[in-house]
């Protein structure tokens, strides 16, 4: 079992004791239930990371630890961006949670014209934010020192410019008839950037899916079956992450 791990904004020692505390040191401590000698992993989610052995326990909400030393994980090649079109109900949480414990390098929330889900306002942004958290808890839940960065929902025009720039760009399209190529067999870079489409439960609009093909994207399956949007993406990135070697 690996060491659990648990978020800080900053690396403050005194020396090399550390206190973690707030809601972070009130689930080690009353949730968690850590004892000395035990070992936890410090982490500001941006790849900084300190591999710690906890020393004490001050009340419910204060962990005491020794702190050897910060590290730095590297920047994961090639990275892996996937384009989540707004799914119904808490599915976008799922398929955020999902995504991150495979091993996903960011997300783009996608307002596609056959989403039903429409994020406006106060609305948008309190579903934004359940977003980040979910990735958030899911990068801590799955060991992960390096975070899954959520962006704010996009536009179709803004999705096609990003697969403009992507070293690597492709769309999930379930319309066999299209002749769309298979994922496993398409050629990818070593280094760079891939950015892969996931449309919704509606598939992706024939106006969408030629933009995005005239910024330099490719429509391909996953397979003979149709997954939902909530899961393509994480069977896609777990496809990628495979053949390009980051699992190996």
């Amino acid at each position: 079992m690996t060491a659990p791990v648990f978020v800080v904004e900053h690396f403050r020692s005194d020396g090399y004791r550390y206190v973690l505390d707030g809601p972070e040191g009130r689930h080690a401590v009353s949730v968690k239930r850590l004892q000395p000698g035990e070992e936890v992993v410090l982490t500001d989610g941006a790849g900084r990371y300190a591999v710690c052995e906890v020393i004490g326990v001050e009340g419910k909400d204060r962990l005491i630890v020794h702190m050897t030393s910060v590290s730095e994980e590297p920047e994961p090649a090639p990275r892996i961006t996937v384009v989540q079109a707004l799914p119904k109900g808490d599915r976008g949480e799922v398929a955020v949670e999902t995504m991150t414990e495979v091993g996903v390098d960011a997300i783009v929330p996608w307002q596609a014209a056959r989403c039903i889900t429409q994020w406006k306002g106060e609305r948008g942004l309190k579903a934004l934010g359940k977003w980040r958290a979910t990735a958030r808890e899911a990068g801590k839940q799955s060991r992960r020192v390096r975070f899954p960065e959520v962006a704010d929902a996009a536009t179709t025009k803004q999705v096609a410019a990003l697969l403009a720039k992507a070293d690597f760009a492709a769309v999930l399209h379930s319309d066999f008839e299209h002749g769309s190529a298979p994922l496993a067999t398409a050629e990818l870079p070593t280094e760079g950037e891939i950015v892969l489409v996931v449309g919704p439960e509606g598939g992706v609009s024939r106006d969408e899916l030629a933009l995005f093909e005239e910024a330099g994207a490719r429509a391909h399956v996953l397979g003979p079956t149709v997954l939902r949007t909530s899961t393509a993406g994480t069977a896609a990135t777990a496809l990628l992450l495979g053949r390009t070697g980051r699992w190996s």
